[in-house]
């Protein structure tokens, strides 16, 4: 439609149909009319061109047809990939994304979490930098909130939370099966939580294991891990083996690694844990953790919509298991 050209109205539908236009709006929100007088009214509403007034729409029913979506940090490959397909996944049910970026940052994803609310997204999916942070329950008490990776400290009416504890396991548990003994753990920013305790399951980790491990928080950007890890790597006593948090932490690794001369796996392992497409086509592709991140999206966004169109709110959560992929980058301590 031109700029210029007038908006069919849904009084014109309903004079077309011989209907009302509050039965012309029942049948094209498919409600409390048979499905034959929807399927009149549709075809009607297209050969007349007529497209719903979404301002209208929202002022009618208390929705804005927008989710907000706000990942960990967008910097973080494996978030972008997240964050891509749940807004495929709910344009697909006829509703619109709002991506925003906390670049992890706990305070900036409040400051985000309050715009998207003040903006009357009919619904928020969220990874939290910070799940213990009070201000979550505040928000789910006007919000439907789902939050992915980690449970909130309440509110939420869906969680599709890692089971961290034992992906942080098996990584560990990989590596020692190797001969590795003197680890190095790169973590991202944010505080560990009662559902995220990553420092605190490395440890009992490690000292089950009889591991001598060094964890450090690395952002998620390539320079900057690259920055850490080649710290890591210089040191006196440096570590055999290198377990990441996410794979774009691990492609710094890499880089500080091919910087120092360092070959991989022969002179150092190295560990991802979100298995980005991108790590199956390293030199040596990495080995990483399989999440079925199109379980987790579609589940989370099955929940969101579920709550806004108020098909329950109870509460649900979904445990997601990780599945190691072996590849190339691990081998056997020389």
């Amino acid at each position: 439609m031109s700029p210029s050209a007038k908006r069919v109205t849904i009084r014109e539908v309903a004079d077309a149909v011989g209907l009302s236009p509050a039965a012309v709006s029942y049948a094209l929100r498919g409600i409390n009319v048979s499905e034959e007088t929807q399927e009149r009214v549709r075809k009607a509403a297209s050969e007349l061109g007529y497209e719903a007034n979404p301002i209208a729409r929202a002022l009618v029913s208390g929705r804005t047809g927008t989710v907000g979506i706000l990942g960990l940090s967008l910097e973080d490959l494996s978030q972008q990939q997240l964050v891509a397909q749940a807004g495929r996944a709910l344009l697909a049910e006829e509703r619109f994304a709002l991506i925003l970026d906390p670049r992890g940052d706990p305070d900036r994803q409040r400051s985000l979490a309050t715009q998207l609310r003040d903006q009357h997204v009919d619904g928020l999916i969220v990874s939290p930098v910070d799940p213990a942070d009070d201000f979550w329950p505040e928000l789910a008490a006007t919000l439907a909130v789902v939050s992915i990776g980690d449970a909130l400290a309440g509110g939420a009416v869906g969680e599709v939370l890692f089971d961290n504890r034992n992906g942080i396991r098996a990584a560990l548990e990989h590596l020692y099966s190797l001969g590795h003994r003197r680890l190095a753990v790169l973590r991202p920013p944010g505080s560990p939580t009662n559902d995220r305790p990553a420092e605190v399951i490395v440890a009992a980790e490690a000292q089950r294991l009889d591991l001598d491990v060094d964890s450090v928080s690395t952002p998620y950007q390539l320079d900057a891990a690259t920055t850490v890890a080649r710290q890591l790597l210089q040191a006196p006593r440096p570590p055999t083996a290198v377990f990441c948090f996410s794979d774009s932490i691990a492609y710094g690794v890499y880089a500080a690694a091919r910087e120092l001369g360092l070959a991989i796996p022969e002179q150092l392992s190295v560990v991802g844990y979100d298995d980005h497409p991108i790590s199956a086509l390293l030199a040596p592709p990495l080995t990483s953790f399989d999440w079925d991140t199109e379980r987790v999206v579609d589940t989370a966004v099955g929940m969101v919509l579920g709550a806004i169109e108020e098909r329950g709110r109870r509460r649900r959560r979904v445990l997601i298991e990780p599945t190691l992929r072996e590849r190339g980058s691990t081998a056997r301590r020389q």
